[in-house]
């Protein structure tokens, strides 16, 4: 987990890759820069920002979580989120929405949208958007992107975060 632990907004990626093993941070090497450009499109940064995972370890290989691992670390993320207590929480791919959302979803639909969510004591705005690594092997999807993060820029405003 990185950041500012009293933001407003909140994220949550998949799990750690080999650069966030290393470094003990999420989202660093090329998916970082990118979410870094990301936020900074939108006027954020990760000084205004909480950037965690659903679960906290690099799965052998680097392969997606199981949903047995997913499943084990749920109550610890929805306690994070609780402690946290974002006013927009931002989820990056499929692992997080399903995680959080449910499996039941797909991202085509669910993206773009905003969703008002409970987590404990912690009443969000809940939007879902496509994780950077997957906007670096589909690149044309970055419009899509785009039109998430001028929503999260419009909330944030109407919401009055800096």
């Amino acid at each position: 987990s990185d950041g500012n632990p009293k933001s407003k907004i909140m994220l949550i990626g998949e799990a750690p890759g080999a650069n966030e093993d290393d470094e003990g941070l999420p989202f660093v090497g090329r998916a970082g820069m990118l979410l870094d450009k990301m936020l900074a499109a939108i006027n954020l940064d990760r000084k205004k920002v909480y950037i965690s995972n659903i679960i906290n370890y690099r799965p052998p290989k680097n392969r997606r979580p199981t949903d047995e691992e997913i499943k084990r670390y749920l109550p610890f993320i929805t306690k994070h989120i609780e402690i946290i207590n974002p006013k927009i929480l931002i989820l990056l791919g499929s692992t997080a929405m399903n995680a959080l959302i449910g499996n039941d979803v797909v991202i085509s639909k669910m993206r773009g949208k905003w969703i008002e969510k409970e987590f404990g004591n912690c009443k969000t705005s809940v939007i879902i958007t496509f994780h950077p690594a997957f906007l670096m092997r589909q690149p044309a999807q970055k419009k899509m992107s785009w039109i998430d993060l001028k929503m999260i820029r419009d909330k944030k405003t109407n919401l009055k975060i800096k």
